[in-house]
């Protein structure tokens, strides 16, 4: 099925007042692992040309490797 083909008939339309009155809501096990960085950080992760948070978790992983062996 095309999304031309879905019949949206039933649905209410989102009008102003509800964007007004809604609310973000991030599921208990993803809302834990949310990590808030500066716009300038993720420009800089998505311009190396690959999925951006693969990269990231890559960092991290290499930081916590190279700082555990020198703490050692």
């Amino acid at each position: 099925m095309t999304d031309d083909e879905i019949d949206y008939s039933d649905i209410p339309p989102l009008t102003e007042e509800f964007f007004k009155n809604a609310s973000l809501r991030i599921p208990t096990h993803q809302a834990s692992n949310f990590v808030q960085l500066e716009p300038d950080i993720i420009k800089w992760f998505k311009e190396q040309g690959m999925d951006y948070q693969v990269l990231i978790n890559q960092v991290l992983h290499r930081h916590i490797r190279d700082n555990s062996q020198q703490a050692s």
